[in-house]
């Protein structure tokens, strides 16, 4: 049950910081060990991805994305201590946080796909070849998207030779099916929301014995894909040489749509961290998915709809109506909290990214920018605070980058005019 004050704050459109009372009331849905064997394949795989994704080519094939200083923009948005900005708007391939989690699945399908026709599962490079693309070529990859998982989906199952299938929803950016279809990716338009993307794409993959569909609410390899990001996080900040405990913690800040790849990467940093870090998601004020459902409980659905939001955003990416169930009941008690975020603010920050660290970033991208402010300096902030006894001038505040290198530079320097 949702609290009336909750309600009429967000309906309000003015942007709030929710803090988590990290009650747990179902088990995980997933198993912990899982995220292990997602990162085994991803390195097994790795000379696969060094032979079809052109960026990796002479590399070692391991997607990540670097790891860089954000004082500048500490010092223009105003805060303490470090920061950090993690720039998955550069990750090979898919230019997206949906890099890691797509091209999981895809690789996954792959190998399924070649076992049933005899692969002996030693060799991943062999699946580059002519023959494996003839085999791949009578399979099919379906998903339902905003925009960053199908192309995440799309190019990584063009690479390795599958048709590929993506339903996008109204809300998706023309430059993404644009780049999609460029790429033999059959694009299918809906005039409804990033839901009714998903459904459709469900029920036609549902049709053809061939296909396989990537459920972003859902998927557990797709969870698992993302959580992975963790264990390599923890590996660049110790070659930082930046501590992450208890009394230095790690302030994490997402944005996030449906909540699979947000929730996949605290829930891969919980289990690197433990109480070490805190993680809080960045969400538009029409668009709060994660944060109603949170707050409403595991017991049943709630969209944005249903407290009387419009879900329409600048940040298409997050542009979500209905959370992920599978990510919300893994974030019970891991998330600390959820913040709003207006558009207006998007496009300053997007801005600032640019003009201060030379990053090119979409406004979805650009949400986490307000969480160390929430968090060090509002009332609900210092309160959360206190009641966990966490010392903010220790911390490191990091913000995550989820897309943008992909962005056509005609479009971006759009936004920058803004």
């Amino acid at each position: 049950m949702l609290a009336t004050d909750l309600v009429t704050e967000l309906q309000s459109l003015l942007p709030m910081l929710w803090v988590n009372p990290g009650e747990r009331v179902v088990e995980d849905p997933i198993d912990p060990e899982h995220v292990g064997l997602a990162e085994r394949r991803l390195q097994r795989a790795a000379p696969l991805l060094a032979r079809v994704i052109p960026e990796l080519a002479g590399s070692d094939g391991i997607i990540e994305s670097p790891l860089l200083d954000a004082s500048a923009l500490r010092d223009v948005l105003g805060g303490q201590s470090r920061w950090l900005f993690k720039a998955d708007n550069r990750l090979p391939l898919a230019g997206s946080v949906k890099a890691r989690g797509g091209i999981h699945e895809v690789l996954e399908f792959a190998e399924k796909t070649a076992l049933a026709h005899g692969w002996d599962g030693e060799d991943y490079s062999e699946l580059a070849s002519p023959a494996w693309r003839a085999v791949f070529a009578e399979h099919s990859l379906v998903v339902g998207s905003t925009g960053n998982l199908a192309i995440s989906i799309g190019l990584m199952a063009r690479a390795l030779g599958f048709q590929a299938q993506v339903h996008m929803s109204g809300e998706a950016a023309q430059w993404k099916k644009d780049l999609l279809r460029e790429q033999g990716v059959e694009v299918i338009e809906h005039p409804g929301d990033y839901a009714t993307a998903v459904d459709t794409g469900r029920r036609c993959a549902a049709d053809n014995p061939k296909a396989h569909f990537v459920d972003d609410e859902q998927s557990m390899s797709l969870f698992c894909g993302y959580a992975t990001a963790a264990r390599r996080l923890a590996v660049q900040l110790q070659q930082l040489g930046i501590e992450v405990s208890r009394q230095r913690p790690l302030m994490v800040y997402l944005p996030c749509g449906v909540g699979g790849a947000p929730g996949g990467i605290t829930y891969g940093l919980k289990q690197v961290f433990g109480d070490a870090v805190h993680c809080w998601f960045a969400e538009p004020l029409a668009s709060p998915s994660v944060l109603l459902q949170m707050a409403a409980g595991m017991h049943g659905k709630v969209s944005v709809y249903d407290v009387g939001l419009d879900n329409r955003t600048f940040a298409d990416g997050l542009a979500v109506g209905q959370a992920s169930m599978l990510a919300t009941a893994c974030l019970q008690d891991r998330l600390a909290g959820v913040f709003t975020v207006g558009d207006s603010a998007l496009t300053y920050y997007l801005k600032v990214a640019w003009e201060m660290l030379g990053e090119k970033i979409e406004p979805s991208a650009a949400a986490s920018f307000a969480g160390p402010g929430w968090v060090t300096s509002s009332p609900a902030g210092f309160e959360w605070s206190r009641r966990h006894q966490i010392d903010l001038g220790a911390a490191t505040h990091l913000l995550w980058s989820t897309g943008g290198n992909l962005v056509p530079d005609e479009l971006f320097q759009q936004w920058l005019a803004i």
